[in-house]
């Protein structure tokens, strides 16, 4: 019966046009189409055993990868996967392939023995949008020369030096400050960036935005670069994977822009791939419950853009009025434009000579990059300039203030270590006077407080993602080209396997062992600020400013928390 009717089947000829296959015909075009395909698979796509496989992970599924399952803290995220997949695992962030490391070990082949492969960052597209299309030192691939200027011009000892009394008459201000409201409450998240802010200002371009108005501004200016951290890093985190479609849609804006094309027109990019992902991701993890509160109002945002084209060059004025509309409190989104309007509002003096350190003789960053623009092989331009202002403001602000905030916390949550803290500090500085910066070299205990809350609260627990140039191999699993790489900091340097009550906050381990506290990328149980040819530029001032503003708020002051 079978036989009768596969027979019958095959016997049964195929008319195409004006041409006819016979039943032979279609079984050799079969068996020919069967074999080229069997040959393909056996000799170019079967796995060799010299080919090591992916590290191992979460099953992921088709477009999405793993999103469904990511929990708003990464870092604390990827810890748990690696107790279940090990200190090397994979993950994919919708079509994009993504290798966690969660091991001192496996951290050094990256940031150290295989730097050169691993040197690349890998920004997602909101990162590219708001450094002027990649222009930061994170994004650049000219990166070597823009933290070579950054270094030699701000970071370095002579510089550094010369900046001294900045850095005095800032904290100077907030003690003041602090002065001013004792027995009051106080945002020590909100003071230290006024503090940090202001001390980059002045290096910058030579002069203090403090004042009342100014205050005000930069608090709001806090919430705005809080909410672009949060876009950068739970949002946007996980759309890595369309980053290239996102970036084309921007770059055909920027065109439209430049050509004078109608918004309308923007509809016709092809960002079917973002916005589908956009769609998934905010339906299925950032979808609000009735229980959440709404955002603020605000004006209406454009996509993309967001309210930059309705900016004014006077930020406190500009947010007055819309604080008569929209009330005390209310949303404003920062686009790609709204940085260039400031940071083009500086530079009109400073292009001219006028208005900034007049009668001074040293040169403040600004000036020195106006100088370099044209410059041989120092020759920047406009973006990258800006986008430099970037690095150096949002960089100093956010690690000085999120430091000295969670330094606080943890002291205020062991009144014998603060005790301890104040005593080594009365023994070095009068009980009337100020702390300085050179007294910060008498001071071990304090400076224990600082790595110890480094080593609990990393100002980057993922430290920057990197894109390898090339596959390579590592604890014997593979590692494709162009895949992203995580580093998580903040799990290894709480590896129970190195250190001794890793979740309590014990500054005396570092007095044990100086060796330990090393945060120069020459100890991997200890990566605070990464490490390799792309560690932080900006350690030296960290070093300066963080234990000096927190050596003044122990020293000159009496702290405690809030009842309840």
């Amino acid at each position: 019966m079978l036989s009768k009717l596969f027979h019958s089947f095959v016997g049964l000829s195929f008319e195409f046009k004006e041409h006819t296959i016979t039943s032979c015909g279609v079984v050799s075009i079969l068996l020919a189409a069967t074999f080229a395909i069997s040959c393909y698979a056996w000799f170019i796509k079967k796995p060799t055993r010299s080919t090591p496989p992916l590290p191992p992970g979460p099953r992921a599924l088709p477009l999405v990868g793993n999103i469904l399952s990511v929990e708003p803290n990464l870092h604390r995220y990827f810890a748990k996967l690696s107790q279940i997949y090990g200190p090397i695992f994979k993950f994919y962030l919708g079509r994009k392939l993504c290798i966690v490391i969660g091991s001192p070990s496996l951290a050094k082949q990256v940031l150290k023995e295989h730097d050169v492969v691993f040197a690349n960052r890998d920004p997602s597209a909101a990162a590219s949008v708001l450094t002027y299309g990649g222009k930061s030192i994170g994004a650049s691939p000219e990166w070597p020369k823009l933290r070579q200027v950054l270094v030699r011009e701000t970071m370095s000892n002579t510089s550094l030096n010369s900046s001294s009394a900045i850095r005095r008459q800032a904290v100077l201000r907030s003690m003041k400050d602090v002065s001013g409201r004792v027995g009051s409450p106080i945002k020590v998240g909100e003071l230290m960036f006024l503090t940090s802010l202001d001390v980059a200002t002045r290096m910058l371009w030579g002069a203090s935005l403090r004042g009342e108005d100014w205050d005000a501004v930069a608090i709001q200016f806090r919430e705005v670069l809080e909410e672009m951290f949060q876009v950068l890093g739970d949002y946007l985190m996980p759309l890595m994977f369309t980053s290239e479609v996102v970036h084309s849609v921007y770059s055909k804006r920027m065109d439209m822009d430049e050509e004078g094309t109608p918004d309308s027109n923007l509809a016709f990019c092809e960002f079917y791939d973002a916005t589908f992902a956009i769609s998934c991701y905010a339906w299925f993890i950032k979808k609000p419950t009735r229980s959440s509160p709404p955002l603020p109002p605000g004006p209406r945002a454009l996509p993309l853009a967001g309210n930059i084209l309705s900016v004014e060059p006077n930020l406190h004025l500009y947010f007055a009025k819309l604080s008569q509309i929209y009330g005390p409190v209310f949303k404003f989104y920062l686009g790609r434009k709204f940085s260039a309007k400031i940071f083009e509002s500086l530079l009109r003096p400073g292009q001219s000579g006028q208005g900034r350190n007049e009668g001074k003789s040293s040169k403040d960053f600004l000036q020195t990059l106006l100088e370099l623009q044209q410059q041989g092989d120092y020759s920047l331009s406009m973006d990258q300039i800006k986008a430099l202002f970037m690095d150096l403001v949002i960089g100093s602000t956010d690690t000085t203030s999120i430091t000295v905030e969670w330094a606080m916390s943890e002291l205020l949550q062991k009144p014998e270590v603060m005790r301890k803290a104040c005593n080594e500090l009365e023994q070095v500085v009068a009980l009337d006077s100020v702390v300085e910066e050179f007294h910060l070299a008498k001071l071990p205990y304090l400076e224990a407080n600082v790595k110890e809350t480094l080593r609990l609260h990393p100002p980057a627990p993922l430290l920057t993602s990197r894109r390898p140039s090339v596959t390579s191999n590592l604890s014997g699993y593979t590692i494709p080209k162009g895949s992203t790489i995580f580093i998580n900091a903040w799990a290894i340097q709480r590896n129970p396997e190195v250190w001794e009550n890793p979740q309590d906050f014990q500054p005396d381990r570092f007095l044990k062992d100086v060796k330990i506290g090393d945060f120069r990328g020459n100890n991997f149980n200890y990566l605070p600020f990464g490490s390799g040819r792309r560690i932080c530029p900006a350690i030296p001032l960290a070093e300066k400013i963080v234990p000096y503003v927190l050596a003044n708020l122990l020293h000159l002051f009496k702290w405690s928390l809030l009842e309840g």
